[in-house]
């Protein structure tokens, strides 16, 4: 206090002056900050005020500190107020998004929430499946094996069938859901499926012949007869019907499509996969792939070949290989019928060729190009244990893809696309149909060649055995609760382990 009074006596009258007058600035700032706290209701701060209220008429060097440390100590408390509630926010933002990713059907109040949780769940679609690597890189490896393995052993084997009258092997075609990008199975349970289409060795031709009968899900059944016709003139120059003495001699002692592959001058089934196990056992030793593979037939189909392939480092996979015929210049094959009890002579119409090349169109066309393929493959891996099958949920997302535009296909739509086959498929079930794709179907893509009368037949119903079965029809609408609740608790594990290998990486 002395060395005040010592030092206020020292000071002119112009410093004086120029102390007050910075002591109002300071004490209207004050005021300006205690009014500011007022209004947000900080009682901590009502005790700056009352010191400033009872500041004394007389002006000293004393008060003029009081008021700079209570300045300073009032900016402190604000900047540490600010902190206290920037973090605040941070906190309440964080739990507002747990619960928009949690919730992921309801609707977002806030526009970067709504696109953080879409790409989380655009993320979860991308690296669904932990037990699979998408997209199925391990699965596409394989397949380019297996094709690779199939166009070998069908060159070597064309040229062994060359001096014959037996069908003739046309280049394989990867078909199903393994070669159409969205295999629901696990790496070590794929079946790989190739289409080897028969093509009329010389002097014959395959006539189709319709039954008009339907199975339950593929398609019509038929016939295929087996007719000698001319082939003069041909590059073989060999003719059933008008050959000479000597070229009929040529003609006894080639094999013949209609002695070993026919039962009464119509192609069997079963023949022609036995005739094929055969030809693949004897040329085995003849290709490269079997210095790496061990190869051996399996026993399980009478109508198609089954081969599994185990490498020397133990892994193996098994390749189906289906016969088919193709009728006229489309894209529709006849295939092996669809039950053992069949008879051995009937064929059915198969798809699979147009399916695949549908769905190729379809990723030329949406914008993530694979997107729609990762909604397939998450709603069929949930269908375990249902009487739904893949090929119904297939059917679904193939009309769906037909009727929506491309741009809806894409991550900012995840959930709409989701909820859509889920929508569909529960109003088929309840209305007991769904409509076979190929049939009658005006919006189909013109890269897809279908014979001309299908756009005339009226599409078969694949869920006609509901329309019969009261009993079905409840348990197929049950069976769809829990396929949706799979779904949601799918998303929601999703989620929230995307959430904890988010932090993680945080």
């Amino acid at each position: 206090m002395l060395f005040s009074v010592k030092v206020q006596e020292k000071l002119d009258e112009a410093a004086w002056k120029h102390m007050e007058e910075r002591e109002k600035e300071m004490n209207q700032e004050m005021t300006r900050l205690m009014e500011e706290m007022e209004r947000r209701s900080r009682p901590q701060w009502s005790l700056v005020p009352m010191i400033l209220q009872q500041r004394p008429q007389e002006q000293s060097i004393t008060t003029w500190a009081a008021v700079l440390f209570a300045a300073i100590a009032g900016v402190l408390v604000l900047l540490f107020w600010l902190c206290w509630w920037l973090r605040k926010r941070c906190r309440e933002t964080d739990s507002v998004r747990s619960m928009n990713e949690i919730s992921i059907s309801s609707t977002y109040e806030d526009d970067e929430e709504e696109i953080d949780a879409e790409d989380r769940i655009f993320a979860i679609l991308s690296c669904h499946g932990r037990r699979i690597q998408w997209p199925l890189q391990k699965i596409i490896s394989r397949s380019e094996v297996v094709k690779g393995l199939m166009d070998d052993l069908l060159q070597v084997l064309r040229i062994q069938l060359s001096n014959t009258f037996l069908p003739v092997l046309q280049e394989a075609i990867g078909v199903d859901s393994t070669f159409e990008g969205w295999s629901p199975c696990e790496v070590d349970n794929v079946i790989y499926h190739m289409l080897v289409p028969l093509k009329a060795p010389t002097g014959h031709k395959f006539w189709i012949q319709t039954l008009g009968d339907w199975c339950q899900i593929e398609g019509m059944l038929s016939r295929i007869h087996v007719e000698l016709e001319c082939s003069c003139g041909g590059q073989n120059s060999l003719c059933f019907l008008h050959s000479t003495q000597k070229q009929l001699r040529r003609i006894k002692k080639a094999p013949k499509v209609l002695d070993i592959l026919c039962t009464h001058s119509y192609l069997d089934v079963e023949k022609v996969a036995e005739w094929f196990q055969d030809l693949v056992k004897k040329a085995w030793t003849a290709l490269p792939q079997s210095r790496r593979y061990k190869m051996n037939v399996l026993p399980y189909s009478q109508t198609t070949c089954m081969l599994q392939l185990k490498s020397d480092s133990g892994s193996s996979l098994i390749l189906e290989i289906l016969f088919g015929v193709q009728q006229g210049d489309s894209d529709i094959f006849l295939s092996s019928p669809p039950a053992a009890e069949s008879p051995r002579t009937v064929w059915t119409m198969n798809y699979l060729v147009a399916e695949k090349k549908f769905f190729s169109h379809m990723a030329r066309q949406v914008p993530h190009g694979s997107f729609h393929l990762k909604c397939l493959h998450l709603c069929t891996s949930i269908l375990e244990g249902t009487d739904i099958s893949l090929y119904i949920l297939k059917t679904v997302v193939m009309h769906l893809l037909n009727t929506t535009p491309m741009s809806g296909w894409c991550r900012r739509d995840c959930i709409m696309r989701l909820g859509d086959i889920m929508s569909y498929l529960h109003c088929c079930l309840e209305q007991k149909k769904l409509n076979f794709f190929f049939f009658g179907n005006a919006e189909m893509p013109k890269e897809i060649i279908l014979p001309p009368d299908f756009q005339t037949y009226e599409p078969p119903n694949l869920l006609e055995h509901l329309v019969h079965d009261q009993a079905a029809h409840t348990k197929a609408l049950r069976q769809f609760e829990e396929i949706q609740d799979r779904l949601m608790n799918r998303l929601y594990q999703g989620v929230s382990t995307s959430r904890r290998a988010s932090t993680v990486m945080r």
